[in-house]
């Protein structure tokens, strides 16, 4: 049986970035699995060394773009794995700082070993990465407007 085509360019170009973000996402996923280490947990990783000793789980949060609470279910589940370490700011006693451990530091250098993601990249020129950069930061921050969001996360330069 033959579907007609949408004829909405926006909605296909929208179910397009679904898919592909989709895809993308479960061969980082695949990977990650064999280290033991779930997307989710690879991104905290990934923000923490980022941060260094400026990463709290508010900050966490922000840069994830999800609630609070989602991300302390997530730092604590690391924390008993020996992924991370909580600890109270000695200056500010109502501020938690997230560190790695070493174990943490292991997990974040091999959650950056992806082959799948490094060969899917690899499709793409250098200019066409630019590109794309650029568009989707041009749309992230379109939704932000349409959601009505203010405060954007940092994101590092790709």
């Amino acid at each position: 049986m033959t579907y007609p085509l949408s004829t909405d360019k926006d909605y296909t170009l929208w179910v397009l970035l679904a898919q592909a973000e989709d895809m993308v996402f479960k061969a980082g996923e695949k990977e990650l699995r064999q280290y033991g280490i779930s997307p989710e947990e690879a991104a905290v990783l990934f923000i923490v060394q980022t941060l260094g000793n400026k990463a709290t789980p508010s900050e966490i949060s922000r840069w994830l773009l999800r609630k609070p609470h989602t991300v302390s279910g997530i730092l604590s589940r690391m924390e008993k794995r020996g992924l991370v370490t909580k600890n109270r700011d000695l200056d500010r006693k109502n501020l938690v700082r997230v560190r790695l451990t070493e174990k943490g530091e292991q997990a974040y250098h091999q959650s950056t070993r992806i082959d799948s993601i490094h060969k899917m990249m690899a499709s793409l020129s250098e200019e066409e990465r630019q590109q794309l950069s650029s568009h989707l930061k041009t749309l992230r921050d379109r939704a932000f407007k349409e959601l009505g969001v203010e405060l954007k996360p940092p994101f590092p330069q790709c």
